[in-house]
């Protein structure tokens, strides 16, 4: 999309107009975004590893290298020529009849109930003016969620194919980059496998060969297969109106249901955090652990902290635009403090310019 097209796209999503102390004056569109960080998804060699990134869903010889104060993804070196490495996860080709044992997470976070009378409901300082900065910088600049976003999927469908569209999208985009997702989702659409029914009379090899290289494409097409069956024979092919429903999914977790359920329902029950909200939140000072002032140490105890004192009618918004934000400006290793619009208000700011090493040889000298 031309710059000046999206410019004026995201323009008529996001009021220019100052933020009012409950943020009545603020108007966004209802669109979502993917959720999926660009550094902490696992789908190419050179993608770097999100300190805020939970590994104990991942497969054992995934993991991070610290050696050079750096995280970094590494997985095993070739055995055969039959082994594909995809971003530290090293897996086999898989028959059609390789079946996957037991319900694994491939979200880095799950659902979790949390004491909500021990979290704390006082406003954030100046958090208004930071929101219409950060506002302010996604509108001079594109983000891959601008234009490769989940929602973006099935755009030209009819509501109950877009839906699952949607669903699929999601799932996908799960420890994924937004432009691997969005042709992920564009093969399956030219080869007729974007709908429930298609899915299910495929075979998995031939799912996962389409949708490599998301991160964990083999796990993938095996949840891909039982969702469309699911769908199909509860649903009529159409996806579930409901969030625990979605929760119920294979491979669904709290984000991908939040986004699905905006997206696919136009139902704004919780706000979307992934990874990038997850940091950003945290590095603005914006959440704390229940009953503390210490960071929140999943993204679970960010979306209830973060949805006790945000005005719901930013609950939805606040995706996309912390996002596109983390895609741009506030990335996971070394943020652009120096060109970003709100550094005089961020409690964060410069703190993580430099790694680890850099920072002690300083020191040093």
């Amino acid at each position: 999309m031309p710059r000046s097209l999206v410019a004026q796209a995201l323009s008529a999503r996001i009021s220019l107009l100052p933020l009012s102390s409950h943020a009545k004056t603020l108007r966004m569109s209802v669109t979502r975004r993917s959720s999926r960080s660009l550094s902490s998804e696992a789908e190419s060699p050179s993608s770097e590893c999100d300190p805020n990134l939970d590994f104990q869903h991942l497969e054992p010889e995934k993991g991070c290298d610290v050696s050079d104060g750096e995280k970094r993804f590494y997985g095993r070196k070739k055995r055969a020529k039959r082994i594909i490495e995809v971003d530290g996860e090293t897996a086999k080709e898989e028959s059609a009849d390789k079946k996957v044992s037991g319900p694994i997470d491939i979200e880095d976070f799950a659902y979790h109930k949390i004491n909500l009378s021990a979290t704390s409901t006082n406003l954030p300082a100046n958090w208004e003016a930071v929101f219409d900065g950060i506002r302010k910088m996604r509108l001079a600049e594109d983000a891959p969620v601008d234009t490769m976003g989940c929602e973006k999927a099935g755009l030209s469908l009819p509501p109950k194919e877009r839906r699952f569209a949607v669903l699929v999208s999601s799932l996908l985009s799960s420890q994924t980059k937004d432009a691997v997702t969005n042709g992920a989702i564009k093969r399956l659409s030219d080869k007729g496998l974007l709908d429930a029914d298609a899915i299910v009379k495929s075979d998995e090899a031939t799912i996962a060969g389409v949708i490599y290289p998301v991160g964990f494409y083999s796990r993938k097409a095996h949840y891909l297969k039982k969702v469309a069956e699911i769908c199909l024979e509860k649903y009529q092919g159409d996806i579930p109106n409901s969030l625990n429903e979605l929760l119920a999914l294979p491979g669904v977790g709290p984000k991908m249901a939040h986004l699905v359920m905006n997206v696919g329902w136009n139902n704004v029950q919780g706000i979307c955090v992934d990874t990038h909200v997850h940091r950003i939140c945290n590095r603005l000072g914006w959440v704390s652990r229940p009953g503390t002032r210490q960071k929140t140490s999943t993204p679970e105890e960010t979306r209830v902290s973060l949805e006790t004192w945000l005005p719901k009618d930013l609950w939805d918004p606040i995706n996309p635009l912390l996002v596109g934000f983390g895609q741009t400006v506030c990335t996971p290793l070394r943020p652009q403090c120096g060109s970003c619009g709100i550094n005089q208000l961020c409690p964060s700011a410069f703190k993580e310019s430099a790694s680890p090493n850099s920072k002690a040889k300083r020191s040093q000298k």
